[in-house]
């Protein structure tokens, strides 16, 4: 009995990338670290105050153990809360990418063209869900899952628009490009093929 194994090309079929789709895993890493950097320095300007307090306490003791002390444990405190927000705002805004273009690209995928309706209901659904998963009561949940929603829409369309525009003017110059160099070959293989003939010919 004969066993009628399937090409590895048919298995491991994946569906073509369409033009401006952004990589989901490239952008969710982007997503992350620019979140931890601006975590970060929100939260070390906002330590400024934090160390104008510890200068006071310095100059009210001349202990110099004592100085050392709060110094150590002013630098402690910093550190914490600075790494703090790094990470907290590197998992936000990394969730909210991976979120808002996993959506976008899943919708792209189903609706077989990417255009801006694709990032209009990414945009929307993932602030509609970051909304309804903020702490608060049910009414202020529901009241930041229309607001969110509305928002998501109203800044992805103008964004989404531009995106696909720039995509496309990127598109249409390097088809303009590709097909200069292959005139260019072309004329320069011709031109070689015909100085070819006539040395024969003579």
């Amino acid at each position: 009995m004969e066993v009628h194994e399937e090409p590895e090309e048919s298995i491991h079929r994946r569906t073509p990338k369409l033009p401006g789709t952004v990589n989901w895993g490239t952008a969710t890493i982007v997503g992350v670290f620019s979140g931890m950097l601006y975590g970060g320095s929100k939260e070390a300007s906002a330590s400024v105050s934090k160390d104008a307090e510890v200068t006071l306490k310095l100059g009210s003791t001349s202990d110099k153990r004592e100085q050392y002390r709060l110094m150590r444990d002013a630098m402690e405190k910093r550190f914490i809360r600075i790494t703090r927000g790094s990470i907290v705002g590197g998992v936000r805004l990394g969730m909210f990418t991976a979120a808002f273009y996993g959506l976008q690209n899943l919708l792209a995928e189903k609706r077989g063209v990417h255009d801006v309706y694709n990032v209009v209901g990414a945009g929307s659904a993932t602030a509609a869900t970051f909304g309804l998963i903020m702490p608060g009561s049910l009414a202020w949940r529901g009241r930041n899952v229309l607001l969110g929603s509305i928002l998501g829409a109203t800044f992805c369309f103008p964004l989404g628009w531009l995106h696909l525009k720039l995509v496309e003017k990127a598109n249409e110059e390097s088809v303009v490009v590709v097909g200069s160099e292959s005139k260019r070959a072309n004329g320069g293989v011709g031109g070689a093929i015909e100085r070819l003939g006539g040395n024969t010919s003579e």
